[in-house]
């Protein structure tokens, strides 16, 4: 099916270029693909969100303390 869809110039022509290292004159079926993983994922993706979710409130105040801080202090590592 045939639509309409406004895309910036830089995406444009990265799909261009994309498409063409694949041997393929236009960026439909890209697009396509594109689309497939992005409808496809949305269950996988709501059901991840749901199971992180669902762990809330699992630790007790002072383990939730020690996690915290170590997490703050291997950030603080990182810059």
């Amino acid at each position: 099916m045939r639509t309409t869809v406004d895309i910036t110039d830089e995406q444009r022509a990265r799909l261009l270029e994309l498409a063409a290292r694949r041997g393929e004159k236009g960026f439909s079926r890209l697009v396509q693909e594109a689309l497939e993983l992005y409808l496809g994922g949305g269950a996988e993706r709501d059901e991840r969100v749901r199971g992180a979710l669902a762990v809330l409130g699992t630790l007790d105040a002072a383990t939730a303390d020690r996690l915290e801080a170590s997490t703050r202090r291997l950030r603080e590592r990182w810059r």
